[in-house]
């Protein structure tokens, strides 16, 4: 685990992390609502060269209901994100611990869905580092 959340290095090819990321997130009640290709956004904007690197946000309705329900703010940390990047032989994926994000609210009407959202990624995490 990082400081920001949990990581682990795959050992199979960018696009390949992509879908088994996805598919693990979505075993979990998450989905991915966004995905930036920052590669193709870096070649566009800035014409400069980067590595294979996706950020995925990704969203359990369920519990974004709950917590949007309890603070609106909340939304203002929503979606939860996820990277997805190359790294030397390996692919890097990296997962946002909900608990370090709700730390900036400090209420602890969220901490029951934050502490739920948490064990759901870092099962996803420990699945993606056992394959």
């Amino acid at each position: 685990m990082s400081q920001l959340g949990f990581q682990c290095a795959l050992n199979m090819a960018y696009e390949e992390a992509i879908d088994k990321v996805t598919q693990a997130l979505k075993a979990e009640g998450f989905g991915v609502l966004t995905s930036i290709d920052v590669q193709k956004t870096m070649k566009e904007k800035l014409n400069a060269d980067f590595r294979k690197y996706a950020i995925l946000g990704v969203c359990n309705p369920p519990l974004a209901h709950q917590a949007l329900t309890l603070r609106p703010e909340v939304g203002l940390l929503l979606p939860c994100n996820v990277i997805v990047y190359e790294e030397g032989q390996h692919t890097i994926v990296s997962i946002i611990d909900p608990l370090s994000m709700i730390n900036v609210i400090q209420d602890p009407a969220l901490e029951p869905v934050a502490r739920e959202a948490y064990t759901r990624l870092k099962r996803v995490a420990e699945e993606l580092a056992n394959t």
